[in-house]
């Protein structure tokens, strides 16, 4: 189905392997230049990339496909996906691309699209981009022209860096404060120390030598080892990992523990609500957000609304319902107030201002509410549909029975991986170890 080309988050595989092959990317610009050409203007896209070796072959055959489709391209280089989808905004494009497989190693890439508006396409607009990759389009391409040009517009790095320091209040310095930072040598190495550096921050940067091929091995929010080794070897005040399009942040305290983005939810929550600026009277998280923050909301008198897992999702239901904060366990992060997207950079920078205002150290601002006890684990399969086994079905209900109400339990195929990721919490973290390794072991023997 020509849905298949979409998952969670755009469109994904390995490189040169379908659907992620130079092909699919020239008729993925082909068929995006069609839907958004509405009037009779002159169409703009603009495309961003992280620092994998094979974006340069999607970023070249998109140009193709855009402009074989009269679209005109502005090329930004490598850049954070939350500064693609402000710069669409922001040069009045019609499309936004980035060209990203996130967190994933760097033999993946990926194509994420956004709208005019800065947001993410929803499921039928992609579902419309998807039905036209797998026609001739040669008949509806312009000639003479009407077709499109192209040009490199690195300058345009400066924007997203005034733009991420400016949603700092203006007398707010960072001066005296040593802030490790891992850019995953990802898209995000040039601007986040930049930036950081700006407000005044004293900057030991690591993860910063993209090569092509070493984005977020060993470093970056996947793997914050070495950026906690750093924050203890240079007694930083906070080390900030971001993931290799820079759209997520996790966050390591002064003694080297790490602060998932629940945490840093929490805390988010907590001091826009003390100002007045929480909109909605809660947040949005998805189903994978540890029951410890949605106790520590409600103490608070402030509510957790829950999604599917996907930052496309817990954006639509802000969008939809009025909330300004919202995110996911991973470090996405969702301010709408400053972004349509997740923000890593920009999310860095909220919390370091509540620790500026508050005047402790990180650990004792950044650690809101104490975990509930929670086992994640994934299985790889290798063919059809695990979860629709009967075997499978009745682990998951005999776990189910086990927790009760005392804890959850989430089963869920990864949107961008052959895995299935079983979940589950609760007060008894033995119970909770015991009733994952008995999903997971059917899971096995049933091939997954």
């Amino acid at each position: 189905m020509a849905k298949s080309y979409f998952g969670t988050d755009g469109i994904r595989g390995t490189a040169n392997r379908h659907p992620m092959t130079a092909e699919v990317a020239m008729k993925v610009g082909m068929a995006a230049g069609i839907v958004f050409k509405r009037g009779s203007h002159r169409h703009r896209a603009v495309i961003g990339k992280d620092t994998r070796r094979s974006s340069y072959m999607i970023e070249n055959a998109m140009v193709a496909g855009f402009t074989a489709a009269g679209v005109d391209v502005f090329l930004l280089g490598p850049m954070p996906t939350p500064a693609v989808a402000m710069l669409t905004r922001s040069l009045r494009a019609d499309i936004g691309v980035m060209i990203s497989a996130s967190h994933n190693p760097f033999a993946d890439n990926g194509i994420k699209l956004f709208g005019p508006d800065g947001y993410k396409l929803s499921d039928d607009i992609e579902a419309e981009i998807g039905s036209l990759i797998g026609e001739d389009l040669s008949a509806k391409m312009p000639t003479g022209e009407a077709i499109g040009r192209a040009k490199r517009v690195d300058g345009d790095i400066y924007r997203y860096i005034e733009f991420a320091k400016r949603t700092l209040p203006r007398e707010l310095s960072l001066e005296g404060m040593r802030v490790a930072i891992d850019c995953a040598n990802g898209a995000g190495y040039r601007v986040a120390p930049e930036v950081l550096w700006e407000l005044g921050a004293e900057i030991v940067k690591i993860g910063v030598e993209p090569d092509g091929v070493n984005i977020n091995r060993d470093c970056g929010s996947t793997a914050p080892t070495a950026l906690i080794a750093k924050v203890k070897e240079v007694r930083a005040d906070i080390g900030i990992a971001l993931d290799g399009d820079a759209d997520r942040v996790l966050i390591v305290d002064e003694k080297g523990d790490v602060v998932d983005g629940d945490q840093l939810m929490a805390v988010i929550a907590e001091s826009w609500a003390e100002d007045g600026r929480l909109a909605a009277g809660g947040i949005v998280a998805t189903i994978m957000s540890n029951l410890g923050l949605e106790r520590f909301l409600e103490a608070k008198q402030l509510q957790l609304a829950r999604t599917k897992v996907g930052d496309r999702y817990v954006v639509e239901h802000m969008r939809q319902h009025g909330y300004n904060v919202g995110g996911e366990q991973s470090g996405h992060i969702i301010l709408s107030d400053f972004s349509t997207t997740g923000d890593g950079l920009v999310s860095a920078l909220q919390i370091l201002a509540v620790v500026r205002r508050k005047g402790g150290t990180v650990s004792e601002v950044c650690r809101r509410f104490e975990p509930v006890p929670q086992v994640l684990k994934n299985v790889r399969f290798r063919k059809g549909e695990p979860l629709q086994d009967g075997r499978v079905q009745d682990a998951i209900a005999v776990g189910r029975d086990r927790l009760g109400n005392a804890g959850r339990l989430v089963i869920r195929p990864s949107g961008t991986e052959p895995l299935i990721r079983v979940m589950a919490e609760g007060d008894d973290a033995g119970l909770v170890n015991i009733v994952v390794d008995d999903i997971v072991g059917v899971l096995q023997s049933v091939g997954a």
